[in-house]
């Protein structure tokens, strides 16, 4: 089909919107409700042409015959304009005008637009949430978060009531965040496109912390930092920045800098031990994997029948925050109570997980990334052009297994690694799982163990993670995460949230496990240290004390 769009005539799919249709034609539409891979609402208003002399959205209009689109004309520049000012009301007109943070500050800048002649008339009360806050005196009902709330989560915690100018995002029956069945995995920070929703901050304590010399402060970093850290300093979107992420952080005042990655490690020694376990007994089957607190929200909420086939492991930050305060403290001989320990992570649902009364977390802070840039820049740190330094030795010891975990379907690689090892007491042939990596929301795969066939799967998303366990039983092994892509799509990662990052980001993570010298969790060094002088061996009696806990079902209202 041809099409004449700016006076261009172009060969277009009758099937792809005028949207996509003038990107591929390098033209630039402005849009805020659309989001990449979802239906678009057409609420904003802002992604407005002309196509045969009619003012339609083009996020959702499909062309036709010989079609006559104009992209920029004046009467399309007053409407947007208007739109614009609107919109713009809704987020309080004082926001932030001339400068570009939020996507509609940045467009309304864009236009020229310096005043806005209209009044905000909303007067809401923030919502406090335990990792997610929301304010909906910025919120200007483009219903991103809702969708993906909907669409991507399918947990539907928050949609629109009201009408009018009446009309607003909550929770359902105005509850708060806290007292709905809301997973904290932030993914509706990363849809937002004018900061109403954003992390509650851990920044300012672990200032105050780093500043008490009283007070020995560890900071441990998650896999997936080390991919995305760097974008928030101009960095090209799946730079490693592993060696100036550690001495970013040494600056930053920190006594030491641990790897989560080995924390993963031993996530991995206490998973795998725990799958063999059941191909011994007979089950119960599926074994979920527990790494996401996002995922472990959703199952205590919405499928209580699960838990019997939930892993008893903590996440690696925890189990890594138990290691330091009970481990490296008595090592040292530094009083655990003298002891802060401060995790990176991508994940929001951590800042919930470290609260957890089950726990027995030893985790005190939780920094998404956004957070840890925003420190790093606190201290005036050039970060691109640091040099490289090692994690601290005492617990930074990692492997490429570990390192994986950022990605969806890392966690079951690095098992499955581990697992053929401490069945077969051989290495595996083959260390690449080809079957679970890439972005597909869900992928699946076989390996033989001591002449058993254990068939596993991992999902991310949780409209995935509901598909998949509807086939629950086909499966020995499965892994979720919450977030698209796994942990490297998190909704503690920088902004604005694009599919382009997420794969970069992943083919970072692999990039790192390939060149580490060590790519099990067994040939850790340090993990086999920490056996020998505390644990004795995956799934002791000290190991479950320590590193393993348990969950409840929670009512959905």
């Amino acid at each position: 089909m041809k099409i004449k769009i700016d006076g261009k005539e172009v060969e277009c799919d009758e099937n792809k919107t005028l949207l996509h249709i003038a990107r591929e034609n390098n033209i630039n539409i402005p849009t805020l409700c659309y989001q990449e891979n979802l239906d678009p609402p057409a609420r904003c208003r802002l992604c407005l042409v002309e196509a045969d002399g009619k003012l339609v959205a083009s996020c959702e209009t499909k062309p036709s015959e010989g079609m006559k689109v104009n992209t920029d004309s004046d009467r399309i520049k007053r409407a947007r304009m208007v739109n614009a000012e609107l919109l713009m009301s809704e987020h309080v007109n004082k926001c932030m005008v001339e400068n570009k943070e939020h996507d509609l500050c940045r467009i309304i800048a864009d236009m020229g637009l310096r005043e806005v002649r209209f009044d905000p008339k909303k007067h809401y009360e923030q919502d406090l949430g335990a990792a997610v806050i929301r304010n909906n005196n910025l919120c200007i009902n483009c219903g991103r978060c809702v969708q993906v709330c909907a669409d991507v989560q399918a947990t539907w915690a928050i949609d629109f009531a009201g009408r009018g100018h009446k009309e607003h995002v909550t929770p359902y029956y105005e509850h708060d965040l806290n007292e709905i069945a809301c997973t904290k995995c932030g993914q509706c920070i990363a849809a937002c496109p004018v900061g109403a929703i954003h992390e509650r901050e851990h920044l300012k304590e672990v200032l105050e912390a780093l500043a008490d010399k009283k007070k020995h402060v560890i900071v441990q970093t998650a896999p997936s930092i080390r991919a995305a850290l760097g974008e928030e300093f101009g960095m090209e979107p799946g730079t490693l920045v592993t060696g100036k992420m550690v001495t970013a952080l040494r600056r930053c005042g920190f006594d030491k800098v641990f790897d989560t990655d080995l924390g993963a490690d031993m996530t991995i020694m206490e998973e795998a031990s725990e799958l063999l376990k059941r191909v011994k007994n007979k089950g119960p089957f599926p074994m979920i994997t527990t790494c996401c607190p996002a995922w472990i929200l959703f199952m205590e909420f919405f499928k209580h029948d699960l838990l019997p086939n939930m892993s008893s492991c903590k996440s690696p930050h925890e189990m890594l925050g138990v290691l330091i305060k009970k481990y490296y403290a008595k090592n040292e001989n530094i009083p655990e109570k003298d002891i802060i320990v401060v995790s990176v992570m991508p994940c929001t649902a951590k800042k919930f997980e470290s609260t957890r009364p089950e726990l027995k977390s030893m985790v005190d802070y939780v920094l998404t990334t956004r957070e840890a840039a925003r420190m790093i820049k606190h201290f005036k740190i050039d970060f691109p052009n640091l040099p490289d330094e090692e994690f601290d030795p005492a617990l930074g010891i990692s492997t490429g297994a570990g390192a994986v975990f950022g990605a969806s379907g890392g966690v079951m690689e690095a098992a499955l690694r581990t697992a053929y090892k401490l069945a077969t007491d051989e290495e595996v042939d083959k260390l690449e799982f080809d079957q679970i990596r890439g972005m597909e929301g869900i992928k699946e795969g076989t390996i033989k163990v001591d002449g058993k066939e254990i068939r596993f799967a991992a999902a991310n998303g949780l409209h995935n993670a509901r598909k998949i366990i509807e086939r629950k039983n086909d499966y020995h092994f499965i892994e979720i995460m919450s977030c698209p892509g796994g942990c490297i799509g998190g909704g503690g990662q920088p902004l604005p949230f694009e599919w382009e990052k997420i794969h970069k980001r992943m083919d970072a993570i692999y990039r790192e496990d390939a060149r580490l010298p060590l790519r099990r969790s067994h040939e850790n060094p340090v993990v086999k240290k920490i056996y020998k002088d505390m644990l004795g061996k995956p799934l002791s009696k000290k190991s479950e004390e320590l590193l393993h806990t348990k969950y409840s079902p929670k009512s959905e209202f």
